[in-house]
């Protein structure tokens, strides 16, 4: 075998100038486009974009990391027995961390204590990350810390002081609300609610967006019931509101309670929804398919985690300017089965349409 050897005949690697030539732009403009920064027309970042796919340009992390002293990572404090809320929001945390050039790094709490949390906290710091996600949900209390990098509580408020958190939340409270005005809308007279936990941030933003539907209707408030995430608490829920002749629309604070809810009633012998209508929260698909599919409010999972990381990284890497603007997440409402018109007075079942 010949090895020839000599010259490489390879083109060199492309620089961030050579993208801006190609655009027609400065290297300034360059650099607010590949990191996704705001204030760019769609134009000149359309520009941009094709110059650098043309040429092959992709930012060098690791030189960036070298010329600002950062360690373009970013820390997050997540719940470790995760249900299906949490787990998507944490997926779509990981996929903005990794979009916007950085690395990422976990730490499960088993119940979001915040003693946990603060020792989540210290221990991502020593590790010298960049910033530092706190994920919803959390329980109520004050995490003990002190940090000297941007913190972003999301789905929560701050739950320690400083001059460099944010909070970004997750809709939980337009959804609990549009949740609560599909059942009015259907012609109940009112909704009983099943909440989370009373202590988690989570469960009051719904268990608000609820309180908010029904006064703004002059509806009557009913006791609200208290669960833990679990179908089991839901079933015992189930139970108690089946003996009720005057329920007909339930709200449960997640879809896991709401499955929950439906087996206790339909056990006693009320029929969903021709007897009682039942909404979830998530919008997990699993419950699509169940027996009736479940109406339910979709958590937009992928939307907060991508403001919320794109705020983040704009107070680690612009800590001396005001934050853009926050977006307000999407609020989706998906009708399916276990929902209907209530019962006619007389006691029969109002025809369900198709």
């Amino acid at each position: 075998m010949t090895r020839v050897v000599g010259r490489s005949t390879a083109s060199p690697v492309p620089r961030s100038a050579d993208v801006a030539r190609v655009a027609g732009v400065s290297r300034k403009t360059v650099s607010r486009v590949l990191n996704d920064e705001p204030y760019v027309s769609d134009e000149v970042r359309r520009r941009v974009l094709e110059a650098a796919e043309q040429l092959g340009y992709r930012l060098n992390h690791a030189a960036r990391a070298l010329a600002s002293g950062r360690n373009r990572s970013v820390g997050v404090v997540a719940l470790g027995t995760a249900g299906y809320g949490t787990a998507s929001l944490l997926v779509g945390i990981e996929k903005a961390v990794r979009d916007a050039g950085y690395a990422l790094r976990v730490i499960n709490t088993v119940d979001g204590d915040p003693k946990r949390i603060a020792g989540a906290v210290t221990s991502l710091l020593e590790q010298g990350v960049d910033g530092v996600v706190i994920s919803e949900p959390v329980v109520e209390g004050e995490v003990s810390v002190r940090a000297d990098v941007p913190v972003l509580f999301l789905g929560a408020p701050p739950a320690f002081t400083g001059g460099r958190t944010l909070t970004v939340g997750v809709g939980a409270h337009a959804l609990a609300r549009a949740a609560t005005e599909h059942l009015l809308d259907l012609g109940h007279t009112t909704v009983h609610h099943l909440a989370g936990p009373g202590r988690w941030y989570a469960s009051k933003d719904r268990v608000e967006g609820w309180r908010a539907a029904l006064a703004a209707r002059g509806a009557h408030e009913p006791p609200v019931l208290e669960g833990d995430w679990s179908p089991a608490s839901g079933y015992a829920a189930g139970r108690e509101l089946a003996a009720d002749s005057s329920v007909t629309a339930v709200f449960a604070a997640g879809d896991e309670m709401a499955i929950g809810v439906i087996h206790a009633l339909r056990e006693a012998g009320r029929r969903v929804p021709e007897d009682i209508s039942v909404v979830g929260f998530d919008g997990n698909p699993v419950f699509a398919y169940v027996t009736p599919p479940l109406t339910t409010v979709r958590q937009p999972f992928d939307a907060a985690a991508r403001e919320g990381i794109r705020l983040l990284v704009h107070a680690i890497e612009e800590p001396g300017t005001d934050l853009p603007p926050a977006g307000e997440p999407p609020v989706e409402l998906v009708v399916r089965g276990s929902t209907a018109p209530p019962p006619s007075q007389e006691g029969q079942t109002v025809p369900r349409t198709t």
